[in-house]
């Protein structure tokens, strides 16, 4: 019996040794195996060999032929494609290929002939390439071990397929290692990558031996951050069973496998890269293999490749870099900086029996990273089994059950992704002859650092919607872009068309693996659809693709300086990167110019000329425009256009027969349209192109009430994130220069388009002020189109960036920048078409907040704790015509030290308007925070925002941005069309979310914000519109009769809505929700810390002082991070709120007066703005205004301020005088002659025949009232010369004759007196007053005598005289002797008889004083028969009798007189 039982245990033994013999085969074996070389495998010299030189000393392998030495010559080795530290070639201790020519006369070497692929061209495409091919074994190249060799000084065989490891020095030295063109596609030749089972110091290389059956991972150190799936490590594991994780698997797999799992974190979820994930043993080899390399597991890193310059360091990431440039699109600028290798080879399933081992897989995988972006490429040589017996596969070959997982995992239940469809199917096997990465057969390329993209074509999958790898994914709108798509598996035969949006091109065919589209000219903006269709299948392959508008797209051609803008520069440099072309430096490239113009609804991007037609690709160049005088261009119209720079034969470079298109951003085009213009306009064309252009923007429609109204101060614009959002033109952020509103730091537009697609624009002052056009031409200047257009793009006024440019900007040029601020086109710019608008009915936002443990401040300050677990709302509209959801996902705190905190935070948050994009910003894993802190979802698909030309993107009714000076996307505004703005801010891991109304949503709000409507009573408002009575400081209460209320599910609930978060790996509300989660509801930590914990209260109080919500915080996790955000978050939000509650007073636009300055733009209440005026103007009005309290500038005291020219303020002043004189004088004469007026007016009334005296309006009219005497011989008189006595001094000409008085006095002269009435009114014959029409004879020089006599006129000359009646009415009136007949001989008006007593007297008779040549022309008076007239006629001419002291006065005339004769009269004074 004993020896039975020694019997089987010497069995047991021996089989258990045959087992352990078997798994690993042993070192002498293998080195036997790698030394034998097979007898079939002669060497081979081709004909176009090559001979590398081998040092002496060196041992030669047997089977190679030995020649006869000889030796190289000088000569330097090819140029290398890409070096590191490049070297003269002869400095290098280096084996030099020579041409079989120079081998008679070189000196003696060792040559070693080697059979060669190497081509003499320089091989560095994907063309150049010849894969291998492979079937069920692992064949090698024809040229194995032994068969080429490039030895160096030191002895080592650089042969690719060397199993012995090089020389494991890292260098960075100068002068070193630079790898040739043909080296490099030597090495790229071969399908797998080095891995090594010996060194050079008689170690086992790459190989893991610690790697088996018993123990199937090892810990390696990656001594780097390698990014993988949003997360990054700097470690891994190696498994034998076909993956590299990052954590623990779960303890138990259940087939298929599912990842993520669902149940993280009460199972775990491995991080992980899958190449053939299935439990795996080492295999065995055959004596008969190839390659006799040990089966197991290798390892190698190869770190900091890109200062290396050892020949091992440069070839490895050379032919790395290289192989991923080609193989992947979007990685043509990787370099990169550390290598993994980890490779499979012969390892078999794992359960399998009797000969199983020899059923083997080889696979290898390598992962290069720059420490950003990381590259994995799949090599699979050999798949003979699919899975293992646990999974369900047989014993002997390792076929059915579940076939191996192919893929990645993020791990803690994040996101994972399964390459379909030979993952876990039975296609699998298919992966040894799909992918075509680099031509390869068996290749596969994935792109692992964010998101896993495919780099290598699928040909068995088929679906309704299949992923699309394209890069780039934008570009220009103006179309040009290179597209290099990746998806299907592509034939040269068979078409393939790829389609924007709604335009469609033809794809041109580059490998298997890739197609190249270019991108059309597209009116739109924003993501499109994108596209591609093979052959007649339909359009399957589908992606986003964002156009990015032509004002802000990266910037691909540079201005040196701001000389494009000016209207007459005497050059312009410009540069641009060569490679953005070509990498080839001998290229030629065309710069052309290209114009934009709206004159038709479609439109109008048009060739102008070429600027240069052949320029070598240096990167620069300068622009004359004086070359350019003599065109004569069709268009020239266009105001604004474009440079364009192309390659002229693309065919040349690339073997592809089109060509990237560079364009400059929008410039104007003076430089070169100018002598056009002047030869159209005259030299005066600014002013002709701006007169043209407003004459036609008259007739559009007024767009400036649909704006925003502007913020007065850059505080309130900044916090208003609803409305506006940061000038890619003028950022303080990112762009100071501000070229079109000098003197601003920053402005900020309108968000999204208004109703009718205009953009408003708000510019800040150095002090933070407004600035207006009123004021300055570089104000604020709204627009009637907004940089990103209006659906539908492909019309006139429509067309994002162009339309604005067209409508808005042209004219800024030629009316004010190319003109005189003072122009009256720049005025009427600025004054009319594109006014500023003020600030004074501007209205702050409302805004809400949540942060936190989790905190909330409603919209009217209501401040509360709700510490809720799942999804609710935030807030919400109630108004279905103005309809929004925000909602919050809360998720429970991590457990602190002392174990589970009964706290949540907030990680999510979900946003969607009326109709438009839902967007989605959340908190990522905590190791994924390495690069993006926020992700962003717009309909459920991931967005970055980390270049330039993506930071502000726009979708369906939303924008979404990201500050520009940040790259971490740890902060995120989302606003919406209605105003409507989202902040999501994340520090340390801990979100706060932001709310902000305008005013049209007061009362019109409902959720955990509250509903806004100044009243703190109505805050806790339910879903059902009831207002619920809760104590803010009963937290149990507020938890559960109002905040569980706005708990969110999956399905629709009236008045609390459906959840809006995207749902991944089946996770819906349900998963994060729970209603039976009983948190904290103590808010002060005295009273709910335990007693010996007071250290903690201490600390909290130290670390938050006053704020209530940082010390609970603070007990409750007792993470200081947390304690400090929350009270940050507290007081920004607090202070927000007392900002914009604040009272905007502002004074309102006060204009500049033309020709003159403002010192100050401020208009604030407490503003003093002082007035100058520009040289040779002199300044009126007020220099000094002030805003006053009650937002209104102070009345001026001296009138508006004016700068006038000097000539124009001397006229001013004069007309000023002028005016005052006739303001004076005018009412003094409406005076007099009212009063005048109501005089004679009482006089009339007294007196009905009173007459007005008139006066004699000249000395030449007195002195004919002292000549002229007439008097009536009839009329008896009393007086005589000796009672004649003067007592007044008349006024005579000096020529006129002195009557002295008969007394013997002085002489005196005889002045004019007038008959008046008893009331002093001067009387005319008939004794009625003389009125105004009466004295138009004054003006007659040529009065005659007969002019005096009452009665008519005739035509002739001749006194008609008085009537009998008239006659016998004059010899009643009674003679006063005051007064002689020589006084009544006045001139016309003022010949009037003066009668004391009578209230009308007469006139008649009397004796003219006249010199003797006067001629009297008397006819009878009318009632006096014309024959007894003619008797009694006197003569016709008649000289008066000289007046003398003899004579005296004449006596009144005597009743019934026919005709008066002088009569020698005296009179007497009375």
């Amino acid at each position: 019996m004993r020896f039975k039982l020694f019997v089987v245990c010497a069995l047991a033994c021996g089989f258990m040794a045959y087992v352990l013999a078997n798994e690993n085969v042993s070192t002498e074996v293998e080195d036997q195996i790698i030394k034998t070389v097979p007898a079939n495998k002669a060497p081979k010299i081709v004909e176009a060999a090559e001979f590398v030189e081998i040092p002496e000393e060196l041992k030669t392998t047997p089977a190679v032929k030995k020649v006869d030495k000889v030796s190289p010559p000088a000569a330097v080795a090819p140029a290398a494609a890409k070096a590191s530290s490049p070297a003269p070639a002869a400095a290098k201790p280096q084996a030099k290929p020579i041409v079989q020519a120079a081998v008679a006369a070189a000196a003696p070497m060792k040559l070693l002939p080697v059979a060669s692929s190497r081509g003499t061209d320089d091989i560095l495409t994907v063309a150049g390439l010849k894969p291998q091919t492979k079937s069920g074994a692992l064949v090698m190249p024809l040229e194995y071990l032994g068969e080429l060799y490039d030895v160096d000084t030191s002895g080592y065989n650089w042969d690719p397929n060397n199993n012995v490891a090089p020389p494991d020095t890292a260098s960075t030295a100068a002068g070193g290692y630079t790898i040739t063109s043909a080296r490099l596609a030597e090495l790229r030749q071969n399908f797998m990558y080095w891995f090594f089972d010996k060194d050079m110091y008689g170690g086992r290389g790459d190989y893991q031996f610690d790697i088996h059956a018993s123990m199937t991972q090892l810990h390696k150190n990656l001594n780097f951050q390698m990014p993988f799936y949003g997360f990054r490590f700097n470690y891994t594991r190696l498994s034998l069973n076909g993956y590299l994780e990052f954590s623990d698997p779960p303890e138990y797999l259940t087939y298929p496998l599912v990842f993520p799992i669902k149940d993280w974190p009460v199972k775990r979820d491995p991080s992980f890269m899958g190449i053939f994930f299935s439990k795996c043993r080492v295999g065995r080899i055959y004596p008969t293999d190839i390659d006799q390399r040990t089966p197991g597991v290798y390892w190698r890193v190869v770190r900091d490749l890109m200062g290396r310059t050892d020949r091992f360091g440069v070839e490895v990431r050379e032919r790395t870099m290289w192989d991923i440039r080609t193989g992947v699109v979007g990685a043509d600028t990787f370099v990169p900086k550390h290598v993994v290798i980890a490779t499979w080879k012969n390892v078999s399933f794992a359960g399998g029996i009797d000969n199983s081992l020899f059923t083997t897989n080889t696979f290898q995988m390598v992962l290069a990273t720059d420490e950003v972006y990381t590259y994995a490429i799949w090599n699979y040589a050999v798949l003979n089994w699919l899975s293992h017996t646990e999974a369900g596969g047989d014993t002997t070959k390792g076929e059915g059950g579940t076939p191996a997982y192919v893929g990645f995992n993020a791990g803690n239940g994040t996101q994972a992704y399964e390459y379909k469809p030979y993952s876990q199917n039975m296609v699998i096997r298919d992966l040894a002859n799909r992918g075509w990465g680099n031509g390869f057969p068996g290749r596969h390329i994935f792109r692992l650092d964010e998101q896993i993209l495919i780099g290598s074509c699928n040909k068995d999958i088929d679906a309704a919607l299949l992923p699309l790898t394209f890069a780039p994914e934008s570009g220009n709108m103006l179309g040009g872009q290179v597209v290099n798509i990746t998806g299907p598996c592509f034939d040269p035969d068979i078409r393939v068309t790829c389609h924007f949006d709604t335009e469609s091109v033809l794809g041109t065919y580059v490998d298997r693996n890739r197609v190249i589209c270019v991108q059309p000219f597209l009116k739109a903006e924003g993501y499109i659809r994108f596209q591609i269709s093979v052959g007649t299948q339909r359009f399957k392959w589908r992606g986003k693709y964002f156009v990015e508008t032509p004002a802000a797209a990266t910037e691909k051609i540079f201005f040196a300086t701001d000389d494009v803008h000016k209207k007459n520069p005497n050059e312009i440099r410009i540069t641009w990167n060569a490679f953005n072309l070509t990498s080839n430096a001998n290229a030629n490239v065309m710069i052309s110019l290209w114009g934009y113009r709206e004159t038709k609804i479609e439109p109008q991007l048009e060739y102008i000329d070429v600027i240069e037609a052949s320029l070598t690709n240096t990167g620069s160049y300068v622009i004359t425009p004086s070359n350019y005088l003599n065109r004569h261009n069709i268009n020239n119209d266009m105001q604004f256009g474009f440079l364009q720079i192309n390659l002229t034969q693309p065919d040349q470079y690339s073997n592809l027969a089109l060509s990237p298109i560079l364009w400059s951003r929008p410039i104007p085009l003076a430089w070169y349209m100018a002598p056009q213009w002047e030869q159209k306009h005259g030299k005066r064309w600014p002013r002709a192109l701006c007169d043209n252009w407003i004459r036609a923007d008259r007739f559009l429609r007024n767009f400036a009430a649909d704006l925003p109204l502007c913020p007065c101060t850059l505080e309130q614009a900044v916090l208003d994130k609803g409305r506006f959002r940061p000038d890619r033109e003028c950022d303080k952020d990112s762009n100071p220069s501000c070229l079109r509103h000098r003197g601003a730091i920053h402005c900020v537009v309108s968000g999204t388009p208004v109703a009718q697609g205009a953009e408003q624009q708000c510019c800040y002052d150095r002090y933070g002020f407004l600035m207006l056009t009123y004021d300055q031409m570089w104000g604020s200047r709204p627009r009637r189109i907004h940089n990103l257009g209006k659906m539908p793009w492909n019309e006139a006024s429509k067309v994002p960036s162009l339309s604005m440019w067209f409508h808005d900007m042209r004219p800024f040029y030629s009316c004010c920048f190319w003109q005189e601020e003072q122009a009256v086109g720049c005025e009427t710019y600025r004054f009319e078409r594109r006014p500023s608008q003020d600030c004074v009915a501007y209205q702050a936002p409302g805004v809400a907040g949540v942060f936190g443990d989790p905190h909330l401040i409603t919209f009217d300050g209501t401040q509360y704790t709700f510490n809720g677990l799942g999804e609710f709302v935030l807030a919400r509209s109630t108004d279905q015509s103005e309809r929004f959801e925000v909602q919050g996902r809360f998720q429970q705190m991590p457990p602190n030290y002392y174990g589970q905190v009964m706290a949540t935070q907030l990680t999510s948050v979900a946003m969607r308007g009326n109709t438009t994009t839902t967007i989605e910003v959340r908190l990522r894993p905590l190791h994924a925070r390495w690069r993006y802190r926020l992700d962003v979802l717009a309909d459920g698909r991931k967005v970055y925002f980390d270049r330039e030309s993506l930071k502000f993107q726009h979708f369906d009714g939303v924008t979404v941005y990201t500050p520009t000076y940040l790259l971490n996307q740890s902060q995120v505004v989302v606003q919406f069309d209605a105003g409507i703005g989202i902040e999501v801010v994340e520090n340390e891991g801990f979100m706060t979310g932001r709310v902000f109304l305008p005013w049209k949503f007061i009362n019109k709000t409902a959720g955990l914000f509250g509903n806004w409507s100044y009243n703190k009573l109505d805050d806790f408002t339910l879903p059902n519109g009831q207002v619920a009575s809760i104590n803010t400081n009963d937290m149990r209460s507020l938890y559960y009769n109002f905040g569980l209320k706005w708990m969110l599910t999956d399905r629709d609930v009236s008045g609390v809505g459906a959840a809006l978060f995207t749902r991944e790996f089946g996770r819906m509300a349900s998963y994060y929700s729970n209603a039976s989660f009983v948190p904290n509801f103590v808010m002060n930590p005295v009273d709910f810390l335990p007693a010996n914990r007071s250290y903690d209260v201490d600390r909290a109080e130290e670390l938050c002082g006053e704020c209530s919500q940082c010390e609970y915080d603070y007990a409750m996790t007792l993470d200081r991070d947390l304690a400090h955000f929350t009270k940050n978050y507290y007081e920004t939000l607090v202070n927000m709120q007392t900002e914009n509650a604040q009272r905007v007073v502002s004074c309102g636009v006060l204009q500049t007066p033309r020709f003159g300055r403002k010192l100050s733009f401020d208009f604030m209440p407490g503003a003093k703005v002082a007035f100058e005026c520009n040289e040779g103007f002199i300044l009126v009005g007020d220099q000094r205004r002030e805003c006053l309290a009650n937002g209104l500038w102070n009345l001026p005291e001296y009138g508006y301020t004016e700068c006038l020219r000097e000539v124009y303020y001397t006229r001013r002043i004069a007309f000023i005088a002028i005016g005052i004189i006739l303001l004076v004088i005018v009412p003094l004469m409406l005076c007099i002659v009212c009063g005048v007026y109501r005089y004679r007016q009482k006089q009339l009334k007294e007196d009905p025949h009173w007459q007005m005296p008139v006066l004699p309006r000249s000395r030449a009219g007195s002195a004919r009232n002292l000549r002229v005497l007439n008097y009536d011989p009839e009329d008896d008189s009393d007086t005589d010369a000796s009672t004649l006595k003067k007592t007044k001094k008349w006024d005579l000409d000096m020529n006129d004759e002195d009557v002295t008085s008969s007394e013997g006095e002085k002489p005196k002269q005889t002045g004019r007196r007038s008959l008046r009435s008893g009331s002093g009114t001067e009387l005319n014959h008939d004794g009625t007053a003389i009125d105004d029409e009466a004295g138009h004879h004054d003006d007659d020089d040529d009065y005659d005598e007969g002019d005096i006599h009452t009665g008519t006129v005739h035509p002739a000359g001749y006194h008609q005289p008085l009537s009998p009646e008239e006659a016998d009415h004059l010899h009643q009136q009674q003679y006063s002797p005051t007064f002689s007949g020589v006084d009544s001989r006045t001139s016309g008006a003022s010949s009037i008889n003066y009668t004391p007593q009578a209230a009308a007297q007469n006139r008649f008779g009397g004796v003219p004083v006249l010199p003797n040549n006067t001629q009297y022309y008397n006819r009878p008076p009318s009632g006096v028969p014309q024959a007894t007239a003619a008797a009694t006629a006197t003569p016709v001419r008649i000289a008066p009798t000289q007046l003398t002291q003899d004579s005296g006065l004449p006596s009144p005339p005597l009743p019934h007189a026919t005709s008066p004769t002088p009569s020698v009269q005296k009179s007497t004074e009375v």
